[in-house]
């Protein structure tokens, strides 16, 4: 849906601008190596923990931590982050002392807390906390008028990393993004308009390049690929 694209947004269009931003997926650790992601260790905290890390925390100071799909998170993690939101303190696996860090934390989640909360499987109090300035973001075809741009700014983006210098859609693509519904939300339109950049070969993205799913592909046969028979 773009919740990090929101969270990049809020982040670059606020006074920690110039300092670091991270996004961590909850999804893809587990408790512990969350909270040793997040907050860092110390040696020998744990087998394995051969020397000190840094955890994101720590690396984010004056900057912002955007928590995707936090809904994942265990109960000891969402303790450890509510007494984090409450004292501004966090202490590394291992150590001895607490840290103190300005970090702005982001949450995001595609889940209904409120359900969760009532059957036990999130924390009311830190659900509580984290309930502060809620924004529901709805599904790309749901907010047909925020396709194009952030199409285009994806445009930019792979323009950039692929040295390319694409101007824009043609008026079909055009019509074509708007009107797709887009079951895969952001993340589907960023593939869409990255495979577009590689194959585009003038300053204009057209049908031919985008290979909407459920749309027939115009691919070139005119070269099989096949050698020449004597």
């Amino acid at each position: 849906t773009g919740k990090e694209l929101i969270a990049r947004a809020v982040h670059v269009n606020s006074p920690r601008r110039d300092r670091v931003f991270f996004a961590v997926d909850c999804g893809t650790l587990s408790g512990s190596l969350l909270e040793s992601e997040l907050f860092g260790f110390q040696k020998g905290a744990f087998t394995g923990a051969d020397r000190d890390k840094e955890g994101i925390f720590s690396l984010a100071a004056g900057g912002t931590v955007f928590l995707d799909e936090i809904s994942n998170s265990g109960p000891e993690v969402q303790g450890k982050l509510l007494r984090f939101l409450e004292q501004r303190e966090f202490l590394p696996l291992g150590a001895g002392a607490v840290r103190k860090v300005d970090v702005r934390l982001i949450f995001a989640t595609n889940q209904n807390l409120e359900d969760m909360v009532a059957a036990g499987t999130f924390r009311q109090d830190f659900y509580y906390r984290i309930q502060v300035y809620p924004i529901l973001l709805p599904p790309l075809r749901e907010r047909r008028e925020d396709i194009l741009p952030i199409a285009y700014h994806f445009l930019k983006l792979y323009n950039q990393t692929l040295k390319k210098k694409i101007a824009s859609f043609d008026d079909d693509a055009a019509r074509r993004l708007t009107a797709h519904d887009w079951p895969g939300n952001v993340r589907q339109l960023r593939n869409v308009v990255e495979r577009a950049v590689i194959l585009c070969e003038t300053n204009t993205i057209t049908r031919k390049e985008l290979h909407l799913s459920g749309e027939p592909d115009e691919i070139d046969h005119s070269w099989s690929g096949a050698p020449n028979q004597p």
